[in-house]
């Protein structure tokens, strides 16, 4: 069975975007499509956060989704928060072009990131690499600029 995911990004500036999410059983990585518009051009923090709440913008969406209580890190690395999913790059034309696979991330059961909120950052993810408290929380990847809550998709 194929389990499948949406979120529409929508930010006060001109950032908008859909991803896309698919996960062919519980236990199979997550594929993450879509594309993020009006953002400059280059690396941004991309990352689920724990709540799916956007009452007060992309700030009441809280921190990085982490029910483990790790350190912030890169997706490829064994400790991180399941919200790390590190950069997407925005090409000269100021779009990113999403295609991630993650094995971390799940639609189902407890840890399920359904529900959460998405949000694309204003700078570079560091992947905790930065050599500082910010960086072991967020990568000091700075603003959200758009955001959006994961919803079940058809």
């Amino acid at each position: 069975m194929v389990l499948k995911a949406v979120c529409v990004l929508k930010g006060a500036g001109e950032t908008t975007g859909t991803v896309y999410f698919e996960q062919e059983g519980d236990s199979a990585p997550v594929k993450l499509t879509g594309e993020i518009k009006g953002l400059t051009p280059g690396e941004h923090g991309f990352h689920v956060h724990a709540f799916g709440d956007n009452t007060n913008g992309c700030i009441s969406a809280g921190p990085h989704f982490n029910p483990y209580n790790k350190n912030h890190a890169g997706p490829n690395d064994a400790d991180r928060h399941v919200g790390d999913l590190g950069n997407v790059t925005a090409g000269a034309d100021n779009i990113a072009k999403l295609n991630i696979t993650d094995k971390m991330l799940t639609l189902t059961g407890p840890d399920s990131i359904i529900g959460r909120t998405m949000v694309i950052h204003e700078k570079a993810d560091d992947l905790g690499k930065g050599g500082n408290e910010e960086s072991l929380k967020t990568g000091n990847a700075g603003g959200r600029l758009a955001c959006g809550v994961i919803g079940i998709a058809q």
